[in-house]
């Protein structure tokens, strides 16, 4: 079995979890902890928004793909 970060589907989940964490870096202090309850103070722009939500999406295939490869397998 190889080695998980070998794996094409975490390698992209990770990049894509950093690219978030740089993303609210530049949040406002005050909103560290109340982003979970508002959504729509506007605090990324929309471009940045659509490429992570594709990202997240493209991700979101790639992780059905392996659990249905998985599950095939057993």
């Amino acid at each position: 079995m190889k080695d998980f970060h070998d794996l094409k589907v975490w390698q992209k989940s990770h990049e894509l979890t950093l690219a978030v964490y740089r993303m609210t870096a530049t949040f406002p202090r005050e909103e560290l902890y109340g982003l979970t309850s508002q959504r729509d103070l506007i605090l990324i722009k929309p471009k940045d928004h659509e490429e992570l939500a594709q990202r997240a999406t493209e991700l979101k295939r790639m992780l059905a793909g392996l659990m249905q490869k998985l599950s095939a397998e057993r």
